[in-house]
Order: C-alpha cells, then structure tokens, then sequence
C-alpha cells in the first residue's frame, strides 16, 4: 500500500512538472509581409441601377438578362395612352400651321401687294403725266391735285399690303415653329415612357415584371460592363491609415477554392459607413478568374509591406507588443516591426540565438 502511495506522489509530481514547463522557442529569420484582412464583393465596372423618370404601367420588357446592349437601347415601355394622343394632336398642329404657312391666306395677300403695287405704278405714270401738263398750262389744278392724291394713296396702299404679309407670315411663322415645340416636347414626353440604357454594357438583372406599376422611386435593372470587373473591399477603421493607392492585393473567392487571384487598390472611399465604421477600397484585377460575375463574395488580404529577411518570434511569445520573455524569465524590452497573424518581426531587443519563452495564461 506504500509502495503504490509513493507511486502516485511520483506521478502527479511529474504531471504537475509537465503543465508548469514552458513552451520555448529562438527566433528565425525568415519572410514576413504585413497585411490588412478586407472583405468584399466583386461588381462589373460602371455598374449602375436603372430608374425611370415616370410613373407607369410596364407595357412590355424588351431587354432579357445577360443581353449586351448598347447606349440608348431600351430596356422597357411604360402605357402611354394619354402621350400617344397629345403626340398626335400635336402633330395635327404641325400639319395645320405647315399649311397655313403656305395657304391661302398668304397667297391672297401675296396678290394685294402686286394689285398694289400694279395700281401704284398707273397713279405714278398718271400723276408725271397730269404734272407735264399743267406745266404746259393744259388741265385745272384740280386735276394735278386730283393725280397727286391718287398717287400718294397708291404708295400707301402698297406699303400697307406688304406690312399685311410680313406680319402675316412673321405670326404664322411664329404658329409653325410654336407648334413644332409643342410637338418635339410631347414627343420627348413620350420618349419618357420608354427606359434606355444610358451606357454600353450587359443586362446583369431586371428587377420588374411586365404589368407591375412603375415609380421613380425604384430601380428596373442592373446594367454594368460586359468584361471589365473591379472589388469593392470594407477596411476597417483600424487599418484605414495603411492603405495606399497601388497596394497589392491578394484574393480568394468561394467560387474557386483553393485558388488566389491578385489586385491592386485603385481607390479610397474617404468617407467611413458609421454603421459598419468600415471603408470601402476599390480594387482592380491584375490577375483576374476566367469567368466573372457581379457579387461574388471575396476574402483578400491587402499587402502593406514586407520583408525577405526578418528577425521574427510567434505573436503569442510577445507580451503587450513591448516584452518578451528569456531564459531567466525576466522581461526583455524588444522593438517590433511588421507584424502578420502568425508572427511578428523583432527589429531589436533579442538575438537569433537567443531563447525566449511563451507567456503563461
């Protein structure tokens, strides 16, 4: 019975021993990077949500899914019953002030200027004549005055009739291009009822169905860039200050596990999201997958800097990012450097052949 006493003082001694030892290790001299960790998803360049400037009743959707089109072409109509007949009646009015322009009316004052202008060059011919003769002492001075009257009656006459048709034509003018206006501004109002794509691109969603109502208030389609694709990341407020503008950045998708693709920051959101306190980074791919599509989900890891050669010791040795500990367990001043999630560098402090131990919890 002694024997086995003494047998397990023994054995919980060294189990005791073992959970006491500390853990020890040197540092190496190895390659550290030093990287931010960001989230985000993939969307095609110049993604952009389609609206319509009116409200409606989708008549028709003309554009399907994954369609490239071009700037301008539509994508749906609305009912415009009440467009399409003020189009009409405006064109009507077109027609009308056209023919106007060039109708009777005009034409009829058109043949008073030349009666006017026929009678004025009698009552001229006649007035020298009459004139030539009271010169001669032949006629009254009744008759010259007579002439005279008629003469200046005549020349008012015409100018009068050519005031007419200038003032005439200068309103039924004004009618015409009044009325071509009126039309053009239907027409564009009718143009309303018709949804366009302001860019070239593909249809990646159309958010509406045919006969639902239409407000301005809510997005059509989702219309972006056939080939071109950039990564929207959020940074936390954090890393924010680390962010450079042509940083690398290393992604993953879980569309294509196991695989890494590369990028690089092309663009800081300077504005943080207060509900997130996150920043959105754009990125664009260097080294892109072979098939894209508009919000696939991203993990990367932006690459602030790194080091081919770095003095380093695993980030769980270190103690409040200042202290590590010897042989001796006594707490040993070090400087670090770049740090990643593993490890961090020692830029002074320690040595390589030194042996530090990893801190109890």
């Amino acid at each position: 019975m002694k024997k086995i006493s003494t047998l397990l003082l023994i054995f919980f001694l060294m189990l005791f021993s073992c959970k006491n030892k500390q853990e020890r290790t040197k540092p190496l001299v190895e390659k550290i990077t030093e990287s931010v960790y960001a989230s985000g998803i993939i969307k095609s360049k110049n993604q952009y949500q389609v609206f319509s400037i009116v409200n409606g009743i989708i008549e028709e959707i003309i554009a399907k899914e994954g369609d490239l089109i071009k700037r301008n072409d539509p994508i749906l109509r609305l009912q415009n019953v009440s467009s399409k007949l003020n189009a009409a009646n405006a064109k009507l009015a077109v027609d009308l002030a056209n023919f106007n322009s060039n109708g009777d009316k005009l034409n009829e004052l058109k043949a008073n200027i030349d009666f006017a202008k026929t009678k004025l060059k009698n009552d001229s011919a006649l007035y020298a004549r009459q004139k030539n003769l009271w010169a001669q002492q032949i006629g009254t001075q009744n008759d010259l005055e007579f002439r005279e009257l008629a003469y200046k009656n005549s020349i008012t006459n015409y100018e009068t009739a050519n005031l007419r048709y200038k003032d005439s034509k200068k309103q039924l003018d004004f009618s015409a291009q009044q009325a071509k206006n009126n039309f053009e501004i239907t027409r564009s109002v009718e143009n309303d009822f018709i949804v366009k794509s302001e860019t070239d691109g593909r249809v990646y969603s159309i958010l509406k169905e045919k006969g639902e109502l239409l407000s301005p208030q809510s997005p059509v389609a989702i219309i972006g860039d056939a080939n071109d694709f950039i990564i929207e990341l959020q940074v936390d407020e954090y890393d924010i200050t680390k962010i450079k503008i042509g940083q690398k950045i290393i992604l993953s998708l879980d569309s294509y596990k196991g695989k890494v693709f590369e990028a690089q920051v092309i663009k800081i959101n300077t504005i943080m999201n207060e509900k997130t306190r996150s920043f959105i980074i754009t990125g664009e791919f260097t080294i892109k997958p072979p098939v894209i599509y508009p919000n696939l989900t991203v993990e990367a890891n932006i690459i602030i800097q790194s080091k081919e050669s770095a003095l380093t010791i695993p980030r769980n040795y270190l103690i409040d990012d200042e202290f590590v500990l010897n042989e001796k367990k006594e707490k040993i001043n070090v400087t670090v450097g770049l740090m990643d999630y593993k490890k961090v560098e020692i830029l002074s402090g320690i040595k390589a052949s030194d042996i530090i131990l990893k801190p109890l919890k």
